[in-house]
């Protein structure tokens, strides 16, 4: 690849990861918006639930909308809109106010996540195409390993507003290198729902869709309260925590790298090991947090099969979809993951409110049990069969 290539991605792969900081860092800050605000930890999980509900609701409308734009406005637009709504969480002074500039944005996300895939794809040569998949998604694992830790520090040292406010102006500068070294990619035509029941016939793009779900259920029902846990469960101090939460990210990029080495090669095998993966750490979540060793282990290997698991739904999602659809495709897989980010949460909050938060590993194995059945019974086979550098 050329140097400009590489600097389109490395600006693309920091915007996966500024975008999935901003959706995930009030995990890593759930007690203190809770306690500032005087609420429970179960309700202000709801910050995350119904982000992910506004995702799920508008990322495809949303791109039907805007899919006639020209890829670098769009982009260019998207991110200055989230700027808006981060500074807007920064001087947040109650909770309902948090929650509107969370739905904001939340709408910007329905709208990147639907086009930051196609478009690495589409700013490198053939070739490279699965190299720069796995970016976008190693930037999101990299959101884990500083985005999110940093994050949590952040807030626990100057408030939680704070880290909103940084994230903003990280992307506002990202706005400007981007607008420096995208180059224009036009739009692949206007995408009308009457062409939408021709994706959701092809066996293949609908096993995918139904698989995201499950795996983003089950995952979510233990990750989005995995603060609190290590805190009250683990006994974890919150240098311990942040550490964690950093290992947990890190080992997401061993997942990915992972995928672009042996996928290929064996897809049914890998997939089947991550998601057994995944379904074997919330089992065991209980278990290992009676030291603080082994439920550190336990979160790395999770961090790694969770991410494996994410770029084999992008990768499947964009080679079984038509070359003109790869976009709406790409917002019902975001829409659709962001359900079962919604649904984990909700069961999670409702394990931590009438059993214990102690419990929601256990909750969450058995929907990754099913998860996995779900996959050797019915979408096995249908994996795999094209190239990711299609």
């Amino acid at each position: 690849m050329s140097t400009k290539n590489w600097m389109v991605l490395i600006g693309l792969t920091c915007a996966a990861f500024i975008f999935n900081t901003s959706e995930f860092i009030p995990i890593g800050l759930l007690t203190d918006i809770a306690n500032d605000f005087s609420i429970t930890e179960a309700q202000a999980g709801w910050i995350i639930s119904i982000y992910a509900l506004i995702v799920m609701l508008l990322s495809l409308p949303l791109m039907i909308v805007v899919s006639r734009f020209e890829m670098k406005k769009l982009l260019s637009s998207v991110i200055f809109v989230f700027v808006g709504f981060q500074l807007l969480s920064a001087v947040s002074t109650s909770y309902h106010m948090l929650m509107l500039s969370r739905i904001g944005v939340a709408c910007t996300h329905s709208i990147f996540w639907s086009i930051v895939s196609p478009l690495a794809v589409r700013t490198v040569p053939e070739k490279y195409k699965s190299t720069a998949l796995s970016m976008i998604v190693t930037g999101t694992s990299v959101a884990m390993i500083f985005g999110l830790p940093i994050g949590r520090i952040i807030g626990l040292h100057i408030g939680w507003r704070m880290t909103f406010l940084c994230i903003g102006i990280f992307a506002f500068v990202l706005m400007i290198y981007l607008l420096l070294t995208l180059p224009k990619v036009p739009s692949r035509g206007t995408f009308s729902l009457q062409k939408l029941p021709v994706l959701f016939k092809m066996p293949a793009v609908l096993s995918i869709f139904i698989l995201s779900f499950a795996i983003a259920t089950s995952y979510y029902t233990g990750y989005s309260y995995i603060e609190p846990f290590l805190q009250q469960v683990a006994g974890l101090r919150d240098n311990w925590i942040t550490a964690t939460l950093v290992i947990f990210g890190a080992m997401g990029i061993l997942g990915s790298l992972a995928f672009s080495k042996f996928y290929n090669k064996n897809p049914y095998k890998f997939t089947g090991v991550v998601l057994g993966g995944i379904f074997g750490c919330l089992v065991l979540l209980q278990a290992a947090a009676c030291c603080s060793v082994t439920i550190i282990l336990l979160c790395a290997l999770w961090g790694m099969a969770f991410t494996a698991s994410n770029v084999v739904l992008q990768a499947e999602t964009i080679n079984n979809s038509p070359v003109e659809a790869t976009s709406v495709s790409m917002s019902i897989f975001s829409g659709i993951f962001n359900l079962g980010i919604a649904c984990g949460t909700y069961i999670g909050g409702q394990v931590c409110t009438y059993a214990s938060i102690s419990t929601i590993g256990y909750a969450g194995a058995v929907l990754a049990f099913l998860t996995f059945v779900y996959w050797y019974k019915v979408v096995r086979k249908k994996m795999g069969k094209k190239d990711v550098d299609r």
